[in-house]
């Protein structure tokens, strides 16, 4: 029986290794550097990103 061996993305390994609250918080993080030249505030992106944690994760006390 012969072997074979699949190519691998990185990137797709590294993000099913994470768990989904460390991939929001990737994709958290890219989008604020893609949104950091815009004349959004970063006070706009936090309370967007807090109000979307909120909705997926709930309140947390």
């Amino acid at each position: 029986m012969k072997a074979t061996s699949e190519k691998v993305n990185p990137e797709d390994y590294i993000l099913s290794v994470l768990s989904p609250e460390d991939r929001l918080d990737a994709a958290f993080k890219i989008a604020k550097e893609a949104f950091k030249k815009t004349k959004l505030n970063m006070r706009d992106i936090e309370n967007s990103v807090q109000s979307i944690r909120r909705k997926i994760y709930g309140e947390k006390k």
